[in-house]
């Protein structure tokens, strides 16, 4: 295989990765191996399929701090898109070139987070008086190469509005057992202690609702993407829906009360699939993108600003911070000097 062939695969990989290119990097980490260190043979997969995962995770637990959480067969996918022929192509020109194409392949993951960096300086720059969520949002839309991980945006926007609406209301739930099964909790006390937080001596509590989100997810995923204490269920959709992306919504998560957030053009096919599939009754509500729009207004410049409109940011900004944290921080920057890579400036690889 020419190498122009196989960079042309490796960039088909990249312009459809998300923000954090784990895919990439694993291919990144297989040639730094084959180039460096000599202990794996680029014809034979084998040599190097499984254990790439681990050489990737080390280095995204250091860029990113976290890994890849997707399943094993859709980590594997990376080798029928980029294959071992199109591998010993890229091992030739990265060891003929010094490690050239490592240095290209990790230029173009601090490109995106340069890109992402401009998401989190809109949040920094703009108070509860200018901050305009229309705005915010159009960042990544305009940004080719952030369009892939738009979803984990519009998930930071919810998290973030409505765990302060959450939290400004001081919403509570309360815990409390059938006095008539005093029997049975003493027969589970330690059960009861340690699982529900209850007691022949303590029956009910009280305790503050709270939002949470599930944690990174990758493209071939479709569970659940935040979940509340008082047994809602939230998932973030804001591309088109399948049947099959209907089905998973439904059957990935075992509560009846599912809040679907999408854009106002998905509304309408949305409620017409789950009709026609007979689940929209596990559907508590479906938010539109104009919503969260009305409502953040609300937040930030409505007759409640003073107590939400801070706090909410603070939010937006703490999220953007923990899902990309390369756009804050300078291991990037370390981790490519100590590597001893140098951007190409000129050829193919530039």
């Amino acid at each position: 295989m020419s190498i122009e062939e196989a960079k042309r695969l490796l960039d088909s990989v990249i312009a459809k990765g998300r923000v954090h290119l784990y895919k990439p990097i694993q291919i990144a980490e297989i040639l730094q191996r084959d180039r460096v260190i000599h202990d794996i043979n680029l014809p034979d997969l084998e040599t190097y399929r499984n254990r790439s995962k681990l050489w990737r995770d080390l280095v995204c637990l250091k860029l990113l701090g976290r890994k890849s959480t997707s399943s094993a067969k859709y980590q594997d996918d990376i080798f029928n898109a980029i294959t071992p022929e199109a591998i010993i192509a890229l091992g030739k020109e990265n060891r003929d070139k010094d490690g050239i194409v490592e240095a290209y392949i990790y230029s173009k993951f601090s490109d995106r987070f340069t890109q992402m960096s401009v998401g989190l300086e809109y949040c920094k720059t703009h108070d509860k008086t200018d901050f305009v969520l229309r705005e915010f949002i159009d960042l990544f839309w305009h940004e080719k190469g952030l369009k892939r991980s738009i979803d984990k945006i519009y998930e930071i926007i919810v998290y973030a509005l409505f765990s302060a609406l959450t939290e400004v209301l001081e919403v509570e739930i309360e815990i409390s057992m059938n006095p008539d099964k005093l029997d049975i909790l003493s027969e589970f006390e330690d059960f009861a202690k340690r699982i529900i937080l209850l007691t022949p001596s303590l029956r009910k509590f009280k305790t503050k609702a709270r939002i949470n989100r599930v944690g990174v997810t990758n493209a071939a995923d479709r569970g659940l993407d935040m979940w509340a204490n008082f047994g809602l269920v939230i998932q973030i959709k804001h591309l088109s829906l399948t049947e099959e992306l209907a089905k998973n919504i439904v059957t990935s998560v075992t509560a009846d009360r599912i809040v679907i957030v999408c854009k106002d053009s998905e509304e309408k096919i949305i409620l017409s699939l789950l009709n026609q599939i007979g689940w929209k009754s596990r559907i508590q509500s479906i938010i539109t993108e104009s919503d969260l729009i009305i409502w953040y207004e609300k937040g930030l410049r409505g007759r409640f600003a003073n107590i939400i409109g801070d706090r909410l940011l603070k939010y937006l900004a703490d999220e953007i911070k923990v899902e990309f944290p390369s756009s804050d921080n300078s291991e990037f920057s370390q981790f490519y000097e100590n590597r001893g890579y140098v951007k190409p400036e000129t050829g193919i690889w530039q």
